[in-house]
């Protein structure tokens, strides 16, 4: 593969994760191409579609959510990868749900943005990583009802009260669930199992 096979666009206000990110990818061997503001990278990605975007989500104008949506609805089928200092649940189902392929939580390492970025890149549209439905099927029946309501995003409190269990005992299928799922985080935990093919039922 050719450097401007791996062309990588980066979208963030912050000058400073824009560089970052610009020399640790260049010294991975990728093209890339950096971008204050959401609108420019946009309209760049009608001249010239990249391999991969990077993408913080918290940004004046256009946020990286809205711009994630703005290329599924301008009919842009490119991989993105959403980094975010202030991951929530909710934001990590939105991301999923437009599509994102992955979402990384500031700070993170070198090598788990470089590797986010090749499973990007060499993403199947339709393969699930058989890996995850291992890891989905490991799950008791009760540790799956759990997983589905913590994906939509209701606290321990919520998910007792509609499984008629106790919140202490939510609390241990929850632990289970990330143990199997191998999540080290909560939206780490919605990343995987939406990849693994858990829709967020409201």
């Amino acid at each position: 593969m050719s450097p401007a096979d791996k062309l990588v666009f980066i979208v963030d206000d912050d000058e400073a994760v824009r560089d970052s990110l610009e020399l640790l990818l260049e010294s991975a061997g990728h093209a890339v191409k950096a971008f204050e503001a959401a609108a420019e990278a946009l309209e760049s990605c009608r001249a010239r579609l990249p391999s991969c975007i990077v993408t913080d989500v918290r940004m004046p104008e256009m946020d990286g959510l809205e711009f994630q949506e703005r290329l599924a609805s301008a009919g842009i089928d490119v991989p993105v990868i959403v980094m975010t200092g202030h991951a929530d649940v909710p934001l990590a189902v939105r991301a999923m749900k437009a599509g994102a392929v992955d979402f990384i939580e500031k700070p993170f390492s070198d090598d788990a943005m470089l590797v986010s970025i090749e499973m990007a890149t060499k993403r199947k549209s339709c393969a699930i990583d058989p890996t995850l439905i291992d890891r989905l099927g490991s799950l008791t029946p009760r540790e799956r009802e759990v997983l589905e309501l913590l994906v939509i995003g209701h606290p321990n409190k919520v998910i007792a009260h509609r499984l008629d269990i106790s919140p202490r005992t939510v609390e241990i299928h929850r632990a289970h669930v990330m143990e199997k799922m191998k999540a080290k985080s909560l939206p780490e935990l919605v990343r995987t199992a939406m990849q693994a093919g858990v829709a967020p039922q409201v």
